[in-house]
């Protein structure tokens, strides 16, 4: 990786980097993991919300089985998501288990899974929610044992709990689906998979976040740093876990509603207290390292919103606790690592230039704080909602035009 070191004060400026002109070839898709997960998930990010808006609004019809709201949870939580974890470990298991990265036609193969996957739930209403629930889930089966597959071979006890939340996504994904076509609707699903990956994000965020933070405070910012994994993370995250798992199962008995939301509420706040300790107010001179605690920000904020919403039982909390998990936490970490990875896999300064800041980190920012006030002002939904949809789709489009060029380069 090449590495550019940002001092306090410097402005900032746009990636010029020595290394020699790359050619572009579709073929470098087939290289790495994150190369065509990661411009496929964010070009579908883009274009998935480019047509719920209008779907949504009644403008226009989508030739799928799922309402527009199901299909939104479905492709963002099932469709998406998936992508980018699919990326994220293909890419980083091999450093952590010491095996051969997947690439080439395997690699392909397991692409061509997760489109057809997207085609299948589009023209549900055509070949049957069945048949198109049967490709779709098989994406995240093959990939659970793939990875599971890696760190049996290579002894990596450390991420057999990632190879469980990637079981646990499949599980809620089979579960969305029988949800909606056996009892038309999906909240328990819906509640389960949102539970799944934010608990990955505070797994693989409490890893990745304090690493990056320290290894950029020594080399540019010398001074406090974070501390290792200790007690009081362990404690936050067995807090966190048990409030996540109580959400989805409260829902049956009303009565523990309240229980839940204390829950949720104490695990926010330790989740503060834990991202604290990172030494966030420290990184700000570096957007590529402060995008990562700015993203992290919407976990204790998911929780403390979500259990306000159990606690007083408001659907406006709840729908702003929702958004600030997927809208917030997922979008905005999702691109803060596809950022960062891309360009340390690709040879380019770790450092994020003018235009990421203000053409992905800032736009994606400003849709997920939209899109939770959407959720507490909902008179003001048709003015807040494509606002906030409008500046999803330039953060994701400029993702895949800005960094296309290096996933596509050698």
């Amino acid at each position: 990786m090449v590495d550019r070191h940002h001092r306090p004060g410097q402005m900032l400026t746009m990636s010029n980097t020595s290394t020699p002109a790359a050619k572009i070839r579709l073929s470098n898709l087939a290289l790495e993991g994150f190369r065509p997960f990661f411009l496929f998930g964010a070009l579908y990010a883009a274009l998935t919300i480019l047509l719920w808006v209008p779907w949504y609004l009644g403008f226009l019809h989508v030739p799928t089985a799922l309402t527009p709201i199901a299909w939104h949870q479905h492709e963002l939580l099932f469709g998406y998501v998936p992508a980018i974890i699919a990326g994220f470990l293909l890419t980083a298991m091999p450093n952590w288990t010491k095996r051969k990265r997947l690439t080439g036609m395997p690699l392909v193969l397991l692409v061509a899974l997760w489109l057809a996957g997207r085609v299948a739930i589009f023209v549900s209403e055509k070949i049957g929610l069945p048949s198109a629930s049967a490709i779709n889930i098989a994406f995240l089966i093959v990939l659970g044992l793939y990875a599971l597959r890696e760190v049996v071979a290579s002894n990596n006890t450390r991420n057999y709990k990632l190879v469980g939340v990637i079981s646990l996504l499949a599980a809620a994904q089979a579960l969305f689906l029988y949800e909606f076509f056996c009892l038309e609707r999906v909240e328990i699903a819906g509640r389960l998979a949102i539970a799944a990956i934010i608990l990955m994000i505070a797994i693989v965020g409490g890893r990745i976040i304090p690493n990056f933070t320290g290894n950029w405070l020594k080399k540019n910012n010398p001074g406090r740093e974070p501390p290792p994994f200790a007690r009081f993370d362990l404690i936050a995250m067995a807090v966190s876990s048990l409030a996540l798992a109580s959400w989805p199962a409260v829902l049956p008995f009303d009565d523990l509603t309240s229980f839940a939301g204390a829950l949720m509420v104490l695990a926010g706040i330790l989740q503060l207290i834990r991202q604290a300790r990172w030494c966030p107010e420290r990184t700000f001179y570096e957007p590529l390292v402060a995008i990562l605690h700015l993203a992290f920000l919407f976990v204790p904020l998911g929780f403390i919103l979500t259990g306000i919403a159990l606690i007083r039982d408001d659907g406006s909390f709840a729908s702003a606790g929702v958004h600030a998990w997927t809208s917030g936490a997922i979008g905005t970490m999702t691109l803060a690592v596809m950022t960062r990875a891309t360009r340390g896999h690709s040879g380019q300064a770790l450092h994020a230039p003018v235009s990421t800041v203000l053409l992905i980190y800032l736009p994606i920012i400003i849709a997920a704080l939209l899109r939770i006030a959407a959720a507490l002002a909902p008179q003001q939904t048709m003015l807040l909602l494509p606002l906030a949809a409008t500046c999803w789709i330039v953060a994701f489009g400029a993702y895949t035009v800005c960094y296309g060029r290096f996933i596509l380069s050698r």
